[in-house]
């Protein structure tokens, strides 16, 4: 075979491989799962700020603040960096009554947008650590079949109009809004702690309820 037909073939050869490895290469969504959660704690009266681990589905007590993280995520070192925990967070009051005053996510890279504010005590999540488990999100559902222009199409029915007798409510549009304030401060079942931070005493995990350090 001549020389100037090898390039062309070889050239060829490796753009296959190429695009054979990054169709098989790991997800740009992949994460990793952490066992362990760390938080940062601020005490706005003495102004010192604490770091505590906390296991996942461990519940732990900074203050008047109960912690509970459900899933802690990283990304492997190939990817940008993202750390993120979704978290329960409880008050205990004066009265001793325990209420959710936080359900959601918290970002480590942005912590004055989602940690947990309180009018003496403050918590937000730092990092995710211990984790060798890597999850490969599924990729995105593919798109629904065409519409077939021969079927007859119904007329779209008005959401203000009453629902037809049988017929179910309708529900929001993807992505629409429901003007539906949620509930703030709803009392829960009191959780035992497995660790109690008080820094506004004297001694880190001292528990004044129990006299002990």
């Amino acid at each position: 075979m001549p020389s100037f037909f090898r390039f062309p073939i070889l050239a060829g050869l490796a753009s296959s491989a190429l695009m054979t490895l990054a169709a098989t290469g790991p997800a740009q969504a992949d994460r990793i799962r952490n066992p362990t959660a760390v938080f940062a704690g601020l005490d706005k009266i003495t102004g010192r700020i604490i770091s505590f681990e906390v296991a996942i589905d461990e519940t732990v007590q900074f203050g008047a603040l109960q912690l509970t993280p459900r899933v802690c995520w990283t990304r492997p070192p190939t990817e940008a960096p993202q750390t993120d925990a979704f978290v329960e967070v409880d008050e205990v009051t004066v009265k001793n009554e325990y209420r959710r005053i936080f359900t959601g996510w918290m970002y480590a890279a942005s912590p004055g947008l989602h940690g947990v504010e309180h009018a003496i005590y403050d918590a937000w999540l730092t990092d995710c650590k211990g984790g060798t488990e890597l999850v490969v999100d599924p990729k995105e559902p593919e798109a629904p079949p065409a519409e077939d222009p021969r079927r007859p199409r119904n007329a779209p029915r008005d959401p203000n109009q009453p629902p037809l007798p049988g017929q179910q409510p309708a529900l929001p549009p993807p992505g629409g809004r429901i003007d539906v304030e949620p509930q703030r401060g709803v009392p829960v079942q009191p959780q035992r702690p497995s660790q109690r931070f008080f820094p506004t005493n004297p001694g880190q995990g001292r528990d004044p309820t129990t006299g002990g350090g």
